[in-house]
């Protein structure tokens, strides 16, 4: 039996003692200019500029230098609530290798701490790389978009309750199918960063919207099993989300003369009165474009059964679902609310139980983790997904409001969640093994691996479908040493 060991949530958890334990040796000195500069840059300033979603601009020495200290605090938290950039995943088991990631190098944070420690020192002007092209906040990380579509306005007064409801319809124009490269959403408001409290997602007011796309008279095509037609759900918007992008061989369509439906907006007041509206942003793939797999169905979590005890850490819970078909896990998304604290998903096929990936949560930042496209779990029909989540309703969550009382399952941010919202695409076992094959060449895997993560055949010799004989299981094996073959 091979098995993929979890580290415990309380480790970890003592392990923030040693937030720089483990870092590479720096030689030399640490400037500003020459080496501080371009990890801003990269990492920092698509948020942290004038007109954007950070409180405060990192683009001169000027603007940093204030806030060196936090800087090394809060990129030292590596994976934990707070953490800067916003990117939660556990580097050191599982799965790592994701599309899109901004999260920091221990190479980036070794300089970091260590022009920190020296006195922040600004260096030689001229080492400053050339300025990063900025765009505020109307800056769209996944590329400028072909079709933007807007909700209409809302207002939040400052001393507003939570709201629940729908908005109205928004044709999308189009007047020919066209299938989605990536969708990114974002809350466009009046908000100047100068007053209201700190809340989860203070800057804005829109915490959650969930949408449909369809055409009047027409049946919604996410039960459609047809390649071609099929789309499956769309993603959910929540406060702090990063851009969805749909792999090659599954774009999502948006049909000609459809109509968007913010069918379930949810909203908090941030202490000023906002106006505010969301923002959707498709690309699309070339005309003529046409996929060869479809979204498969994904439920997994629990949102009406999540009791939490008051004053009281690493509170587990556990959901399961069976695969029924070959799949590739193409994103995983975990939603919480307030006293969430971290998540993990794990895979079982027969003796093997894989962690595929732990995240560490922050509710201010709800984050939609891509897996790199050759590195995307591969899993059998049959294999068991589990979800574990861990809350925290203690005084050491900044994000519970209160930690002397009881809370359950519901819809706003002080009741609680427990959902995986990634996306599965459905494989047929034709596409199933050629994906192995491809992965095997592309990496140069061979049968006596000892373990390839998120894929439990790949280190083994499944027989071909067409050539089964009478009587043997599906996907048995003929020789090597991974799950299947026991």
């Amino acid at each position: 039996m091979q098995q993929i060991l979890r580290l415990s949530f309380t480790g970890l958890a003592a392990s923030l003692a040693m937030f720089g334990a483990g870092l590479p040796a720096v030689d030399g000195p640490v400037t500003f200019s020459k080496d501080i500069a371009p990890i801003m840059q990269q990492h920092c300033q698509n948020c942290h500029q004038p007109d954007a979603a950070a409180p405060m601009s990192l683009i001169t020495y000027k603007d940093v230098r204030p806030w060196a200290k936090e800087i090394k605090r809060r990129t030292l938290l590596r994976d934990r609530q707070g953490v800067m950039p916003p990117w939660f995943v556990e580097k050191d088991f599982g799965i790592t290798k994701f599309k899109n990631d901004p999260s920091l190098s221990d190479l980036d944070l070794a300089k970091i701490a260590k022009w920190v420690d020296d006195g922040a020192p600004e260096g030689n002007p001229a080492d400053m790389p050339p300025p990063k092209e900025l765009g505020g906040n109307s800056h769209w990380t996944a590329g400028e978009p072909d079709l933007i579509l807007k909700t209409a306005w809302i207002n939040v007064k400052a001393s507003a309750p939570d709201y629940f409801g729908e908005l109205p319809s928004i044709p999308t124009g189009l007047l020919e199918d066209r299938y989605v490269k990536s969708v990114e959403m974002r809350e466009e408001n009046d908000y100047d960063g100068t007053s209201g409290r700190q809340t989860v997602g203070s800057r804005y007011v829109i915490h959650h919207m969930i949408w449909t796309v369809n055409v009047p008279g027409m049946p919604a095509s996410a039960e459609d099993f047809n390649p071609d037609t099929a789309s499956g759900s769309w993603p959910i918007h929540e406060v702090g989300r990063n851009a969805d992008f749909f792999p090659e061989d599954a774009g999502k369509l948006l049909r000609a003369g459809s109509v968007l439906n913010p069918y379930s907006i949810h909203t908090h007041s941030n202490g000023r009165d906002t106006r505010a509206r969301l923002l959707y942003g498709f690309r699309f793939y070339p005309k003529g474009y046409k996929p060869v797999t479809r979204y498969a169905p994904r439920s997994l979590g629990d949102g009406g059964n999540v009791e939490l005890a008051a004053s009281t850490a690493d509170q587990r819970f556990d959901a399961y679902q069976v695969l029924e078909e070959p799949t590739k896990i193409k994103s995983w998304e975990p939603h919480m609310h307030a006293a969430g604290k971290r998540m993990c998903l794990e895979a079982i096929w027969g003796h093997t139980i894989e962690t595929l990936s732990c995240v560490g949560y922050d509710h201010n930042w709800v984050i939609v983790y891509d897996f790199d496209d050759d590195y995307a779990p591969l899993l059998p029909k049959g294999t068991i997904l589990h979800l574990i989540g861990y809350f925290d309703t203690t005084a050491a969550n900044k994000n519970v409001t209160d930690p002397r009382n009881w809370k359950g399952s519901g819809n706003i941010s002080i009741s609680n969640m427990f959902h995986d919202n990634g996306e599965s695409i459905a494989l047929t076992e034709e596409q199933f093994f050629a994906e192995m094959e491809r992965r095997k060449q592309k990496l140069h895997w061979t049968d006596k691996d000892d373990v390839i993560l998120g894929c439990p055949l790949c280190n083994t010799r499944p027989l071909p479908v067409n050539n089964e004989p009478k009587n043997t299981p599906r996907n048995a094996t003929s020789t090597g040493t991974g799950a299947g073959g026991q």
